[in-house]
């Protein structure tokens, strides 16, 4: 296995820079496994393919507008600041833009404030150190961190954010439940299909490719997860009536297997702490029996991780379909149901 068997070309035209509106008639390609069949349809109509005992779960983490700018101290240059992970008060993990962050250097916040560059952990990471509680001030002092593919400004900084966002703390969105309204989720709701929540703070490896020739010597980074009580318990019971669990997104399908691997065989157990499950082509399920992802980026760890759930061969088979009927691609793009 090598990273490059993960590869695919992408024309540039594919990659949707906006939202569809409203969130749910994004298209949706529907791909069941067990005969092989592809369906085509909008994603309003996902109530199609669930049945009453299946329990539907999202990820309720929400977005911090967690970039900054700031200038280089004495007399530097703008440098970007992308806020990752809270340390302690006023103490951040980041990714910066620009050069000479290193140990020691100060910088003035555009909007106000200083930090300092305190550690340096290795690539474009720094532990920023600053003289206010940032995450206090975030919401008029950040900007939503939006990925480099989207060129186009959001018309609203919501259209990022889940409409069940809960928890705060992640980096970016977990993009597979964007494509869900509230008026759907009632909809979902009303057929018998429970909604379980769990929370995956989606952090530094979303934004580090892997460039490694070889997949496995890939190092992912920790990012905290949590799935409380009730909702194993919720899960569990559905799982012994012979409902599905139909993950929303590969983040919730980390949370979910990082809990199946925390207790009982066959049981998933309450868990809240850091996790790295890196899921490759050879991973065992024992928790995910369905899937709603988007399309993800060419030799990414979200690719590999749909390819251990799929099959990389009939994953990127899917693709070329999707590229070939013109389906938009990464955040903000259209969806896929595996069953």
């Amino acid at each position: 296995m090598r990273t490059d068997d993960f590869d695919y070309t992408l024309p540039p035209e594919l990659i949707a820079q906006h939202p569809a509106d409203p969130r749910d008639s994004s298209r949706l390609l529907v791909y069941k496994r067990r005969s092989g069949e592809i369906e085509e349809t909008v994603f309003n109509q996902i109530t199609r393919f669930l049945e009453d005992k299946d329990v539907l779960v999202l990820n309720e983490t929400r977005v911090l507008p967690a970039r900054l700018w700031a200038r280089k101290l004495p007399g530097g240059g703008v440098v970007e600041l992308l806020l990752l992970k809270r340390l302690a008060p006023g103490k951040w993990e980041a990714l910066v833009g620009g050069k000479g962050l290193h140990t020691g250097r100060e910088l003035e916040l555009i909007a106000g404030g200083h930090c300092q560059v305190v550690d340096e952990p290795g690539g474009a990471r720094r532990l920023l150190e600053f003289d206010l509680e940032v995450e206090q001030r975030l919401s008029q002092i950040g900007e939503m961190p939006l990925p480099p593919y989207i060129h186009e400004p959001l018309k609203d900084p919501g259209q990022y954010q889940t409409v069940y966002a809960h928890e705060s703390g992640s980096a970016a969105a977990p993009t597979a439940g964007l494509h869900f309204t509230d008026s759907l989720l009632e909809r979902i709701r009303e057929s018998g299909v429970k909604l379980a929540f769990v929370t995956l703070h989606v952090g530094l490896d979303t934004f580090a490719p892997v460039r490694e020739a070889d997949p496995e010597q890939h190092q992912i980074h920790s990012e905290w997860c949590s799935i409380t009580e009730a909702t194993v318990n919720l899960i569990n019971q559905h799982r012994e009536l012979g409902g599905r669990v139909i993950a929303v997104g590969t983040t919730t399908v980390r949370t979910l297997e990082t809990a199946a691997r925390t207790g009982s065989p066959g049981q998933l157990s309450a868990f809240e702490g850091p996790t790295r499950l890196y899921i490759l082509p050879g991973f065992e399920f024992q928790a995910v029996d369905a899937l709603i992802t988007n399309f993800h980026l060419p030799r990414s760890t979200l690719l590999m991780l749909v390819s251990a759930f799929t099959g990389r061969e009939r994953i990127l088979e899917l693709y070329k379909h999707a590229i070939s009927a013109d389906y938009r691609f990464y955040s903000f793009g259209d969806a896929m149901l595996i069953l």
